[in-house]
């Protein structure tokens, strides 16, 4: 009987300790997958990308329409002047973070650089554009004119010593780049010895094949050490701020994450838009520079909420908010930007250049929902204190794509990054405020000789805004294709299964969201 009674309670201890096992395991789960999620149909991506974006007045159908019809087509055409072709930078800078051990060996890595005699008007001055004479280069004894030609000049009555010694020059040149520094919020290469032109029309932004743990860890950093958080994220395989949690951050933290977040979801649309597709092709049948176009299923692994937590459709809504965010900068700026000379060297085409800026910027004056940046950083010393984190994270951030793999995927995230960064100086540094003029049409009056861009920041400021506004652009086909696929196969899901039958699906008592099953989200590249 003891033998019997020692056996029964050994297997209740062993059911015990299995039912113990699985809790902790469903627990475990639960914890750092959040929920798993599948998709009800083939449009889960966009039934939530409509109405108020927050943050602001503006609405995503509004934004489709003023973008898809009035400003695509006129920044697309703008960009592809040579004023806009070509930009300097300096893609041999080491990672100033961590070892670069992982470069992109595929050759749609690499990119096509162009010669300084190659840019147009580059004889003519072209580079020399908004050269800012640093106090050291004044002083220096190559910058003083000869005075001994002048016949009524007496050198000994009116000596005049003009030296400075290396030491001081070397402290007015820091004195330079704290001032610059206090306003910029990235480096800019241009001034960089080893910087150098690239034409960008010869090196589309697109899949490249970069991605594994080198990719992830970019945007890992970004997002998790150089974002605003409103707390620390428990979920390890999922570095993003959950949407819930946004209402915890004020606004200025929230602006910061929400503008990364668009530039990141942007950046992704784009790889999804032009993907490598030749290696599908069999046999010979794949052209040698490769055969690129849009890729629905890996649009879908970015941003169904299946894949992504329920997260992808708020990350699309960031997409329209940084839009917002760098079409306000161009209409803050619009006074100075339309009086730049723009120049190549062929009148004809500088002369065009300048009046596409003015059409676009007149139509962008149009908007009626602009980015209200005068709400930010109010409160005195406290709000000036947040400022200069704001400005200091994404100088990180910039210089975080130093630590990018792939050529090509630097190239177009240090112009991307550069241009929301000049977006960022335009609304927050102060140069370009003023009390007159109607901020809601930008129509600001030039009042400082400090309202001035390098020309490196103008290249990237347009090109930003157009990679955000043909994400905009793509985002339609991939709605359409979308539709197309559910009339078509009617009974299968967006991932080529069979659809789920009622009894099997799950609601999400805090979303709606139908779940059930699923696979956990992968960061995207």
């Amino acid at each position: 009987m003891r033998t019997d009674a020692t056996e029964m309670a050994y297997k209740k201890y062993c059911v015990v300790f299995i039912i113990f096992a699985l809790a902790i395991v469903q627990a475990v789960g639960y914890d750092t997958e959040l929920y798993e999620w599948k998709p009800c149909n083939s449009n889960v991506c966009f039934e939530a990308l409509h109405g108020a974006l927050g943050d602001c007045s503006c609405s995503v159908d509004t934004i489709d329409y003023f973008n898809n019809v009035k400003i695509f087509p006129r920044i697309q055409s703008l960009v592809s002047k040579d004023y806009f072709r070509f930009y300097k930078v300096n893609l041999k800078k080491e990672c100033p973070f961590w070892a670069d051990d992982s470069r992109c060996a595929m050759k749609y890595c690499h990119i096509k650089k162009c010669s300084k005699e190659s840019v147009p008007g580059y004889a003519n001055g072209y580079d020399n554009d908004h050269i800012d004479e640093t106090p050291a280069t004044k002083y220096t004894k190559e910058a003083q004119s000869e005075c001994g030609s002048d016949a009524d000049h007496d050198p000994d009555l009116s000596y005049l010593n003009m030296t400075i010694s290396a030491a001081s020059q070397y402290e007015i040149a820091k004195w330079k780049a704290y001032d610059d520094a206090l306003e910029n919020f990235c480096e800019n290469d241009d001034r960089n010895v080893d910087a150098e032109y690239v034409d960008l029309s010869l090196n589309p932004e697109r899949y490249t094949g970069y991605k594994g743990s080198s990719a992830h860890r970019i945007w890992r950093s970004i997002y998790q050490e150089n974002c605003f958080r409103p707390k620390l994220n428990p979920y390890e395989s999922f570095p993003y701020v959950l949407s819930s949690d946004l209402s915890n951050m004020c606004l200025e933290k929230r602006v910061f994450y929400r503008a990364v977040s668009g530039l990141h979801t942007s950046i992704n649309i784009h790889l999804c838009s032009k993907y490598l597709l030749s290696e599908k092709t069999v046999g010979f049948a794949a052209p040698p520079e490769g055969e690129w176009g849009p890729n629905l299923e890996e649009f879908q692994r970015r941003f169904d909420p299946s894949q992504t937590f329920g997260e992808g459709p708020n990350w699309l809504k960031n997409l329209y908010f940084v839009y917002l965010l760098e079409m306000r900068a161009l209409a803050k700026a619009g006074p100075y930007l339309e009086r730049e000379e723009y120049f190549t060297g062929n009148p004809i085409e500088d002369e065009e250049t300048r009046h596409a800026i003015r059409n676009m910027l007149g139509v962008i004056y149009t908007f009626p929902d602009h980015f209200n940046e005068s709400s930010m950083f109010n409160g005195g010393s406290q709000a000036a204190t947040l400022k200069n984190e704001f400005r200091e994270h994404f100088w990180n951030i910039s210089r975080i794509m130093d630590c990018v793999g792939c050529d090509k995927c630097k190239l177009w995230g240090k112009l991307q990054t550069q241009g929301l960064g000049t977006a960022l100086k335009i609304l927050f540094s102060g140069r370009w405020d003023s009390s007159d003029g109607d901020p809601e049409q930008g129509k600001l009056p030039l009042r400082h000789k400090s309202q001035r861009l390098q020309r490196t920041e103008i290249v990237a400021l347009f090109n930003a805004f157009a990679r955000l506004s043909n994400s905009i652009r793509e985002l339609e086909n991939f709605r359409i294709m979308l539709s197309a696929n559910k009339e078509s196969e009617p009974k299968q899901n967006i991932f080529g299964g069979k659809e789920m039958k009622d009894s099997n699906k799950k609601v999400n008592v805090k979303t709606g969201q139908c779940t059930s099953g699923g696979s956990k989200p992968r960061l995207g590249s």
